[in-house]
């Protein structure tokens, strides 16, 4: 590995963040420097900020996370920010959700290894198991598109009165701006932008809070995921 690719010393926001589970947070680090890197789940340049502008960056989240709920984690990857989530909230049932083989066996070793034992690792895309995955409270995503597609995947996967918690950037604001239409078609009833981290990261972390009402995705998608239910039911019969 390269000097440039050199996973640095763990912060000290990091054991006030983590907790008795600091020691699994530095694991966690070590495995996305070097497994993440080897197979290509995410870049070298990226291991020198692991822990500021991923770990950290990610386990802020926590903060706007209702107790004792349960999360989908969209498109998960290498597991941001679903992993760092998980390891400082024991009360979550979360699952995370990612398309791809080589990443889906990354986060089943991560989970297994770090024991994990309120997470989940489900193979598929959002638009593929909806009616299959139970409704979750909270969707959360980071980094995964542009927050209308975004919503259209993450915001069907809710229960009612549910809520999709996107991780977003400076461009949060326009983003927001830009999807009011797509995201009134999908139920969405209140949308807003928190900062969380304030103490642990700078700059904060930044997060697109879209509230659902009874209708999570609006009415072709609940037609949807009542049809998906049924076919769901019909092959387990047979």
């Amino acid at each position: 590995m390269t000097e440039e690719a050199e996973l640095p010393p763990a912060p000290q926001e990091a054991r006030e963040v983590f907790g008795e589970r600091y020691q699994d947070a530095v694991r966690y680090a070590e495995l996305l420097a070097e497994a993440g890197v080897q197979r290509g789940l995410i870049g070298p340049r990226e291991v020198p900020r692991l822990w500021e502008r991923h770990l950290l960056n990610c386990a802020v989240l926590s903060e706007v996370v209702p107790e004792g709920v349960t999360v989908c984690d969209v498109g998960s990857g290498a597991g941001l920010p679903g992993i760092p989530l998980a390891l400082v909230r024991p009360d979550l049932k979360i699952t995370l959700l990612e398309p791809l083989l080589r990443r889906t066996n990354f986060l089943s070793e991560v989970v297994e290894l770090l024991g994990l034992d309120h997470v989940s690792v489900v193979r598929g895309r959002a638009e593929e198991v909806l009616g299959n995955l139970t409704p979750v409270h909270v969707v959360t995503a980071r980094a995964v598109a542009p927050l209308d597609r975004l919503a259209a995947w993450g915001v069907p996967l809710l229960r009612p009165y549910g809520e999709m918690l996107a991780l977003k950037g400076d461009t949060a604001e326009e983003e927001v701006k830009a999807a009011g239409a797509a995201l009134s078609k999908l139920g969405a009833k209140e949308v807003s932008i928190v900062q969380v981290g304030h103490g642990i990261v700078d700059p904060l972390s930044t997060v697109v809070r879209v509230e659902v009402g009874e209708s999570p995705g609006g009415v072709r998608f609940a037609a949807k995921r009542a049809k998906a239910a049924r076919t769901g039911r019909a092959r387990r019969r047979r």
